[in-house]
């Protein structure tokens, strides 16, 4: 099946976007960073015992989802031309449970495929990727945003594994610039995927549509 989107078409639109709100979206990303680091720091001696463990770890998981949730909806906000809204955290809040078993589960199914000769593992999270992006923007379940992430990048795995390798590559540059450009190059990715997931999912809309 031929590709659905051009690589180099998602960088330079994505990079628009990304830059038209660079301060606030990489503002955002390095506050969760710190946020991160001062969770960690903290929640230190309670990890002394097992049940320290998995207070640090839900705390940190929270935190995590809740932050996902709310930037991927920045993300679209950005791509609608409109001003990413701290807002958006305590709305998309009420999906942190959906979006943490989605994780899990993704997760689980992956580290399954990886343990089977590696492909397998990267074919799936190739598939399942979008689940996010329909909780956000569908407010989809569980294992329907699992679902409609599989039916949407049907066809696409090729394309969507060098979308990936790109990806690597701004994550690498962003590295070597003495780390600082990954705070660049994140929001960047997240973008892309973002777009790249806007693209698929209008064009399978328009399909549909048309049947």
């Amino acid at each position: 099946m031929e590709p659905k989107f051009m690589i180099s078409e998602v960088f330079g639109t994505s990079w628009k976007y990304t830059k038209s709100q660079i301060w606030v979206l990489v503002g955002l990303f390095i506050g969760y960073f710190i946020l991160s680091m001062i969770i960690s720091i903290f929640g230190m001696p309670a990890q002394g015992s097992m049940v320290g463990k998995v207070i640090v770890y839900l705390i940190s998981a929270a935190i995590s989802s809740a932050f996902m949730l709310g930037y991927i909806k920045n993300l679209f906000q950005t791509m609608d031309g409109e001003e990413p809204q701290f807002s958006a955290y305590g709305q998309q809040s009420r999906k942190i449970v959906t979006y943490f078993i989605a994780s899990l589960i993704m997760g689980i199914v992956v580290t399954i495929g990886t343990f089977l000769l590696i492909v397998p593992g990267i074919y799936l999270g190739i598939r399942l990727q979008f689940y996010a992006a329909y909780i956000v923007e569908e407010d989809c379940g569980i294992i329907e945003s699992l679902q409609k992430s599989w039916n949407l990048t049907q066809g696409q795995v090729m394309p969507l594994f060098l979308l990936i390798l790109a990806m690597i590559g701004i994550a690498i540059i962003g590295c070597i610039l003495f780390f600082v450009g990954l705070f660049v190059a994140a929001p960047l990715i997240y973008m892309m995927q973002c777009y790249t997931f806007r693209k698929l999912n209008t064009i399978s809309t328009e399909e549909v549509r048309q049947l």
